[in-house]
């Protein structure tokens, strides 16, 4: 079982080997290759810092503790109708992504997100829109 943040879902779509340290993307490549072989994963829903911000690189602030981190967690959640504390199984997770969520999404909840122009986030939303589940890092 993983814990997981509400924006940190949308991560893992947009995943592609790429983070803010060494220790950080070995630890988002393991969680991320566990759920593209295995979506019967278990997901525990969190409130505030998760298994991935558990690697987050210690430069002076603290961004998983951001008030506009836990803002983009709750929309997130209450766009997939998920609430803290629970558990589904990964699978579950991108077939409420299929159900709820638009590409475009992305660019309007992650609007401050250095990540997001990239594009692979979008990109990883509509594969999951596709049936294609989560891309193979590499």
């Amino acid at each position: 079982m993983f814990k997981l943040r509400g924006h940190h879902i949308f991560c893992l779509l947009g995943y592609r080997g790429m983070g803010y340290s060494k220790e950080y993307v070995n630890n988002m490549t393991r969680l991320h290759q566990t759920l593209r072989v295995n979506p019967k994963t278990l997901i525990q829903i969190v409130k505030g810092p998760d298994q991935l911000c558990e690697k987050y690189p210690n430069s002076g602030e603290y961004h998983c503790l951001d008030n506009s981190i836990y803002e983009r967690d709750s929309v997130f959640l209450e766009k997939l109708g998920l609430k803290v504390g629970q558990l589904l199984h990964w699978e579950e997770i991108e077939a409420r992504i299929r159900k709820y969520v638009l590409p475009s999404d992305i660019h309007a909840v992650c609007e401050t997100c250095s990540w997001r122009l990239y594009g692979v986030c979008e990109e990883g939303v509509q594969e999951i829109l596709e049936g294609k589940g989560l891309r193979e890092v590499k």
